[in-house]
């Protein structure tokens, strides 16, 4: 480990034990881990300040797939709470020479090609500093500093906790208090799913501001884990042609705040605008309780959706004169996958 990087064990000495938060399989018991997640990575903040962004600085966050939308989250937040220009991209997409002041880097497993490629990419005196699950991940070779939420790590390949751990902890760096929000998502577990909802055909997530990210992230959960129909926008650009697919057994589901008149236009159309007041983080809990519960009522597995894998790794480019690869072998293609803990 280098100077600067911070583990769990270094971060937690002295933490008490039995806070909810150690590792259990399976997306029920992941899901339902969050609030004390939450809170003991709240009480990381402070001890890690010096890895992530200062005041003032120019700053890009990166990440693929669930990271990504997290950062679209925090980039939104960061700039909200007047800390500085944030700007949030997927690794693929980040413009390499751009100036900024710090990158950031979330990737659950660590081990994620984009990622890995845009830290190679990036000049050498850009700080960089990678949250993810383990401390010794290839991630943390590649970047300056670590922040390893050990305790947050997942056996399910659908990502739940870690993704909404690392948000805690970056909203508790911005100032905000998780208390709360940890209680509202304690409700959001204890409360049944209503027919509404595991009854629905379509969803439609909205957001505003930095619940934009998080809508993209519900969507996506229905999505990897159920196989539904899902989108998401933000909330005014609804009225801007996705209006067009509601209809009776759609759900207009809104992280945040509804604009004036919304709801009305979405009964209108035939569909239900749900809307429950809550922390939109701890919303997001519904929804993947949501998630589970569909995918196994179509006979899925939620832990292990079709196509995916924990980590995507792609293979690197073929050399002149290598053999071809031999026919569907799938992972000498394009990728190679990891369904460990780690």
């Amino acid at each position: 480990m280098r100077r600067g990087d911070v583990d769990d064990d270094d971060a937690m000495r002295g933490m008490p034990d039995g806070d909810g938060a150690t590792p259990a399989g399976g997306i029920d018991a992941e899901v339902a881990s969050q609030p004390a997640c939450w809170l003991r990575a709240a009480g990381l903040a402070a001890s890690v300040a010096h890895l992530l962004p200062a005041p003032g600085e120019r700053v890009a966050v990166t990440g693929c797939g669930t990271s990504w939308f997290i950062a679209q989250s925090y980039a939104a937040l960061r700039e909200a709470s007047d800390q500085g220009e944030t700007d949030a991209f997927a690794a693929s997409e980040m413009p390499a020479r751009r100036r900024y002041d710090r990158v950031v880097v979330l990737s659950r497993s660590g081990t994620t090609t984009e990622i890995l490629q845009l830290l190679d990419r990036l000049p050498g005196a850009v700080p960089t500093v990678a949250i993810t699950a383990g401390a010794q991940a290839p991630v943390a070779e590649a970047a300056g500093a670590t922040i390893a939420l050990d305790f947050a790590d997942e056996l399910s390949v659908v990502q739940t906790r870690f993704a909404t751990t690392e948000l805690a902890l970056l909203r508790a760096h911005l100032g905000q208090d998780m208390t709360e929000v940890a209680a509202a998502a304690q409700k959001a577990l204890a409360e049944p799913l209503p027919a509404a909802l595991t009854g629905a055909t379509q969803f439609t997530f909205l957001g505003t501001g930095w619940s934009y990210g998080l809508a993209n992230e519900a969507a996506l959960k229905l999505r990897e884990a159920a196989g539904m129909w899902t989108e998401a926008y933000p909330a005014m650009e609804y009225r801007h042609g996705p209006i067009s697919v509601t209809g009776p057994g759609s759900v207009v589901w809104l992280l945040g705040p509804a604009p004036d008149g919304l709801p009305a236009e979405v009964a209108a159309a035939g569909g239900l605008a749900w809307l429950s007041g809550r922390d939109p983080l701890a919303e997001l809990v519904l929804v993947q309780r949501l998630a589970a519960t569909v995918a196994r009522a179509r006979g899925l597995d939620p832990d292990r959706p079709r196509n995916l894998t924990r980590s995507v790794i792609l293979a690197p480019p073929a050399r002149e004169g290598d053999p071809p690869d031999p026919p569907g072998d799938l992972n000498a293609r394009s990728f190679v996958t990891g369904l460990g803990p780690r």
